[in-house]
């Protein structure tokens, strides 16, 4: 507990579960690049993360990623799946009692048996959004799965999801915070650690240079909302050190591994990055 707050401080986990080799840097920016035309295709891979918070008692999980039967259908590996890097922390999902999803695109919402006993934690708005008339349009449900969508639904039944409208605390130290911008009910989530307000942005900027160079990410769904986002996420953070991109294989670098160094899949985001 921190005597400043009167919030538990939090560890914060990522556990880079997937990866994608073959993406181009020409291929995470908008608007055209600037850099000479040679740079264009260089290669700029991504990571897909989940990240855990604990502290006061709790163990949340932010997005619970996609499976292997996504992977297959995505051509996006998967390097250490999600339940491993859950059992390499030591949490069982079945005692997990608290997810947040920052959106409900399919890299970030799958593995739908993963979390029994959980409530779903979700802005109203992309609810709406994933299961309204904008789903009509091939292009905009393309970064949805139907299955993901649904089993989201069924919770809705079971009682299992809290939704929120804006900005609305999880628990003492954790906030969650509307942006947009990628998806339309996009979420990023503030926490308490012993280093500060740490900002996990998720895809409300997939790498450092989305944010640091006020440059947009290529799926978007609102680009005023998306450049607006990097502004809140400098806001919620401590510092510049303090924000964390959902997608950013520099993440892996900068920061110490939680466990041991033959365990690289999982870094600990409560401490001092470094500057690679």
């Amino acid at each position: 507990m921190s005597p400043a707050t009167g919030v538990p401080e939090y560890e914060v986990h990522a556990i880079r579960y997937g990866r994608h080799d073959d993406r181009l840097l020409r291929e995470n920016f908008i608007p055209p690049l600037k850099e000479p035309a040679d740079l264009h295709d260089a290669p700029m891979p991504m990571d897909f993360f989940v990240w855990v918070l604990r502290g006061g008692g709790r163990t949340i999980v932010v997005d619970t990623g996609f499976d292997a039967r996504e992977s297959a259908a995505r051509g996006r590996g998967i390097v250490f799946p999600v339940e491993d890097g859950l059992t390499a922390l030591g949490i069982a999902p079945d005692t997990v009692r608290d997810v947040i999803i920052t959106h409900m695109h399919w890299d970030h919402a799958g593995n739908h048996d993963l979390f029994p006993n959980a409530r779903y934690h979700l802005q109203a708005r992309e609810m709406s959004y994933c299961t309204g008339p904008c789903m009509c349009h091939p292009m905009l449900r393309s970064t949805f799965t139907v299955d993901d969508v649904t089993a989201m639904v069924r919770r809705v039944f079971d009682g299992r999801v809290q939704f929120h409208d804006g900005t609305s605390e999880v628990a003492p130290g954790v906030t969650v915070h509307l942006v947009g911008g990628h998806s339309q009910g996009l979420q990023i989530v503030r926490v308490w650690t012993r280093r500060g307000w740490v900002v996990l942005a998720s895809d409300a900027s997939h790498y450092y240079a989305n944010i640091d160079q006020g440059r947009p990410f290529p799926i978007v769904s609102n680009v005023a909302e998306m450049l607006d986002g990097f502004g809140l996420i400098r806001s919620l953070a401590a510092s510049a050190d303090h924000y964390i991109p959902g997608h950013d294989p520099l993440v892996l670098r900068r920061y110490a591994p939680s466990l041991s160094a033959d365990m690289p899949h999982i870094v600990r985001l409560d401490g001092t990055p470094s500057k690679s």
